[in-house]
């Protein structure tokens, strides 16, 4: 016979069992809910690589710059994009051993020319590349920068690293007609590994006329022609130069980096002895600081308010005549642009053995379609699991309630026995 003692302390039980099965009830009901609102905030997720081979790649003279941040358009708000676009890179690597700020990014073709100049309000100077403005930079060998503007469109010139498609020829000539030639490089499409053209990288490495160069590092060298100011003087067989870091200049291209320039300086008979600057031979084709001499020409390559000095073998009428086009007088400058690089790992492995490339990383976090594209089925499985459960639930509670009801009858039939 059951006691009205225990029926009490059975019904109680039998009450708390059914208030935490309506709490697992609520949980799964915010879960479900919720769960396709967190997913919806999951937009992108960062390259690791950044932090770790990404300083790598900085010391080697490669360039950060920006492709686009993967829930933003282009062509919607070009100036969130740039934003958003240059904090995801400030906050994870510096742009160039050259400069922190990142200078250099991908734009769409169907930019207006006032989205350009919002885009450009936001650091990025070079835009690239065929973005369709009439002003236009290196589009050809003769098709040289005149104003700042001609930097928001950057041409393509060379074509692909990407072998099948590569033309070794073409490049070759584009080289040897001179100017900036501007290539570039997609290491991955989809879920497919794109395979570069050894045979083009081997024939770029052998020459040695090509300054290997990032977007960044030539515009801020081009820069130093629309505004310097130097001052150079002779005393006692010893030449001294420094170029000066003046307000003026650095007001006119303020975004630019201070990078090495390469003088030129006639002095006649004389030859170097000595210099704060280290030799360097014709064939240096990666931007630093240094000098070589070929007959009564001196070549020197130096920073923005550093005073360097050379001592001569005698004293001479000597004249600095200006500043070579390319670094180290070269003919002609290459750039291999990285066109969205979301796996920095993936994008440059391929490389490693080259010691001359340089490389225009233009990055990009991955969205969630590229790199976690399970996140969408997780969110329906929760909402499945959680449907299931309170499905399973109802229909436990419901068998309890009846159980319940049992249970208080055979407590009153058991009273009114006595």
């Amino acid at each position: 016979m059951i006691t009205y003692a225990s029926g009490v302390a059975m019904l109680k039980c039998g009450l708390l069992e059914h208030l935490h099965m309506r709490l697992m009830v609520v949980v799964m009901l915010l879960t479900a809910t919720f769960a396709p609102v967190v997913l919806a905030d999951v937009k992108w997720e960062e390259d690791g690589w950044l932090a770790t081979i990404g300083l790598e790649h900085l010391q080697d003279g490669d360039e950060f710059g920006c492709y686009g941040m993967p829930n933003l358009a282009w062509q919607a708000d070009p100036g969130a994009m740039a934003l958003e676009c240059r904090n995801y890179i400030e906050s994870r690597i510096d742009a160039s051993q050259w400069g922190v700020n990142p200078i250099s990014t991908f734009t769409p073709n169907d930019l207006t020319a006032s989205q350009h100049t919002t885009v450009g309000n936001q650091g990025f100077v070079i835009h690239g590349d065929k973005t369709g403005q009439s002003a236009t930079a290196w589009h050809s060998s003769d098709d040289a920068p005149v104003s700042e503007y001609d930097w928001f469109d950057l041409g393509r010139r060379g074509g692909s690293l990407e072998k099948g498609i590569s033309d070794l020829d073409k490049i070759s000539s584009e080289l040897d007609s001179g100017g900036l030639v501007n290539m570039y490089w997609i290491g991955r499409i989809n879920d497919a590994t794109v395979r570069h053209d050894s045979d083009v990288v081997d024939m770029l490495s052998a020459r040695d006329d090509v300054w290997f160069t990032t977007w960044g590092e030539a515009y801020s060298y081009w820069t130093v022609e629309r505004c310097h100011q130097f001052e150079h003087n002779m005393s006692q067989k010893t030449l001294m130069f420094k170029h000066e870091d003046t307000i003026a200049c650095s007001s006119a291209a303020p975004n630019a980096w201070n990078v090495p320039v390469t003088w030129i300086a006639d002095v006649s008979n004389a030859t170097v002895l000595q210099s704060n600057l280290p030799e360097i031979d014709a064939g240096e084709s990666n931007l630093m600081e240094g000098w070589r001499q070929e007959g009564e020409i001196l070549y020197f390559t130096v920073l923005k308010g550093k005073s360097v000095h050379f001592n001569l073998s005698e004293d001479v009428d000597y004249d600095i005549t200006g500043r070579t086009e390319f670094f180290n007088n070269k003919t002609s400058a290459l750039t291999i642009a990285g066109h969205s690089t979301t796996d920095l790992f993936l994008w440059s492995k391929r490389f490693d053995g080259n010691d001359d490339l340089r490389f225009t990383w233009l990055i990009s976090p991955r969205g969630i379609d590229e790199g976690i594209a399970w996140l969408p089925y997780a969110g329906l499985g929760v909402l499945l699991a959680s449907v299931s459960g309170i499905w399973l639930l109802l229909k436990k509670d419901a068998l309890a309630h009846s159980k319940a009801e049992g249970l208080m009858g055979t407590i009153n039939s058991g009273e009114d026995d006595e």
